[in-house]
């Protein structure tokens, strides 16, 4: 199944993708909900970002062939930090190149969607409070990362954290291929089995320091193949399973 949030005559709905089109959903798929009869073909509406989250967890560094990438140590635990709630973005939302950026990044990434409130899961209980999987952008000013020793700034600007198309459920991330293109270009590819920390373990593991609340995203990590972006370019991050995250790149006050 695919979750969808979307804009219909200037209100939001979550609803059901289902081929071309989508059933608005009664309820929440946080609780309890129908699929409702009325439906939309996906051209006739503006899909969102999925899911508004109170947290945007991300983790860094759990691909071996991009920790040699960027030339850092191996950690021995997830490497993570927070992105603000004002870089979230969806599916054709633009990601503005700051007036202050040198070198702005795309970073092609899975992201998890949690299903409800949870603190210290155990491992083996993680699966059962997942909603489901989308596609992330962990988009980043590379020189900041650098220069700063921390990653708020950097990767902190409003539109740097694109996320969607959808939420899928009933997928087993450690099954799927991760693709990211660049104007058409395939840049990245990997298959996710490849991380070093789980999805599993990286919820159970942040969940020992916060907790974690219904729509709360976790992304994972990307591999090898970071590059930078400019105005006019076209970033794709693609996942089986779930589809294309699609934005456009623009620079701050352009059209």
């Amino acid at each position: 199944m695919r979750i969808v949030r979307y804009e219909k005559d200037g209100q939001a709905h979550y609803g059901i993708w289902e081929d071309d089109r989508i059933r608005q959903m009664s309820g929440s798929p946080f609780g309890d909900w129908q699929p409702g009869p009325q439906g939309h073909r996906v051209s006739e509406v503006r899909l969102l970002a999925p899911v508004v989250p109170t947290k945007i967890l991300c983790v860094g560094l759990n691909f071996r062939d991009h920790i040699a990438e960027v030339g850092l140590p191996t950690p021995t635990a997830p490497a993570h930090f927070l992105k603000p709630l004002t870089a979230a973005g969806g599916p054709e939302d633009p990601i503005v190149i700051p007036r202050v950026a040198q070198q702005v990044d795309y970073e092609g990434e899975l992201a998890v969607i949690i299903k409800d409130r949870i603190r210290d899961v155990p491992l083996e209980a993680v699966e059962g409070h997942i909603l489901g999987y989308t596609c992330f952008n962990d988009v980043t000013e590379r020189p900041l990362s650098v220069a700063h020793g921390q990653l708020t700034r950097s990767k902190g600007f409003d539109t740097f954290a694109p996320f969607g198309p959808c939420i899928a459920t009933g997928l087993d991330p450690s099954r799927l291929l991760l693709r990211t293109f660049l104007n058409g270009t395939l840049m990245q590819e990997a298959k996710l089995s490849e991380m070093i920390f789980s999805v599993p373990y990286l919820v159970h593991y942040l969940s020992q320091c916060m907790t974690l609340l219904p729509g709360d995203l976790i992304s994972a990590g990307t591999p090898r193949g970071v590059a930078p972006m400019k105005p006019g370019d076209v970033v794709e991050v693609a996942i089986d399973g779930i589809g294309v995250l699609r934005n456009p790149v623009r620079a701050a006050g352009g059209l």
